[in-house]
């Protein structure tokens, strides 16, 4: 997947750039998008500013578009997305100082965390933190997306209101997986964790951090779910083939991955998928006799087995996201 511009539009709204001053007719009709480097604005008066400045004579008198106090200040009470473009390979976002943000944001309904482009750093790079402290500070929050997974952490929570929860990645930590499991989302419509590869910190284990997602239990409203980009996507699919949550998806997303013919005859042979609208599973490795059963089997299925690979054995198939 090539990541080389950020994001043109989330939720639904078209992105744009903040920058102080900046007037709208409708705030509540864009997209928020706030940057470290690169949008050095005049009349900044962010501690992160000063310090390169100091450090970067070269940019005195400039200053970042990371004024998230002037930003709350002018459009916090009307702001209805945001997308932060912090985090590269070096340092993670300041989530405390987002989180104090968005409390501020009554209105805030979508917050994505990492918009961070392939020239800045490679998603396995992108540097994250604890992003539980976000979801405390919004209890109104219905869709939270963060990329980049070097150092990303969660714990547990019960929220509300939470419709979306996405996490992009080379490889998602076993404590993430096993905390969204554990945490109680009522609201909860969409998951997507991308596993990623043990080389990128994808410690996720299928069959115990996994668990509580593949039950369900605590997840009621699930009706999407994504497990993609998963280098061990044979085990996913062995999985679901027995999971609960299963029964009650419209939609499975399982792609990305290095899903073999192994994994889709697991599929094919556990439980029933006829009453799924939508079966994800591009960007593969199925043989193409593999790829014409799962259509046979699920003809009111909307089957995507497109972006088919190849490799010469086991140990050469890839995942489709990793740097």
């Amino acid at each position: 997947m090539d990541n080389d511009d950020h994001l043109s539009s989330f939720a639904g709204l078209p992105a744009l750039e903040y920058f102080s001053g900046l007037d709208v007719p409708d705030p509540a009709a864009v997209a928020w998008r706030l940057s470290w480097g690169g949008l050095w604005r005049d009349g900044c008066p962010c501690a992160t500013c000063a310090e390169d400045r100091r450090r970067r004579p070269e940019i005195a008198g400039r200053t970042c578009g990371m004024d998230l106090d002037g930003f709350v200040e002018q459009w916090g009470d009307s702001a209805t997305a945001l997308i932060i473009s912090d985090g590269d390979d070096d340092d993670a976002p300041d989530m405390e100082r987002i989180a104090a943000a968005i409390a501020r944001m009554p209105r805030l309904r979508a917050l994505f965390v990492g918009d961070v482009i392939d020239r800045q750093a490679q998603i396995s790079w992108i540097c994250q933190g604890d992003v539980t402290p976000l979801l405390v500070a919004a209890p109104w929050l219905e869709h939270l997306q963060v990329r980049g997974s070097d150092g990303l952490e969660f714990t547990g929570v019960r929220h509300e209101s939470l419709r979306r929860l996405i996490f992009e990645g080379g490889g998602l930590p076993g404590g993430v997986a096993r905390a969204i499991g554990a945490s109680d989302l009522p609201a909860l419509e969409h998951l997507e964790l991308w596993l990623g590869t043990e080389h990128y910190g994808g410690s996720a284990t299928i069959v115990d951090d996994l668990a509580g997602v593949l039950s369900g239990a605590r997840l009621p409203a699930l009706r999407r779910l994504g497990l993609r980009n998963a280098e061990q996507a044979d085990e996913v699919a062995a999985a679901l083939a027995s999971a609960p949550v299963v029964a009650r998806l419209e939609e499975l997303d399982l792609s990305l991955g290095a899903l073999s013919d192994t994994g889709a005859e697991a599929l094919l042979t556990g439980q029933p998928l006829t009453h799924l609208r939508r079966l994800d599973l591009a960007f593969h490795f199925l043989s193409d006799d593999m790829a014409a059963r799962i259509d046979e089997a699920l003809p009111d299925v909307d089957v995507d087995t497109s972006d088919r690979q190849e490799a010469d054995g086991d140990s050469e198939r890839y995942i489709s996201v990793s740097e």
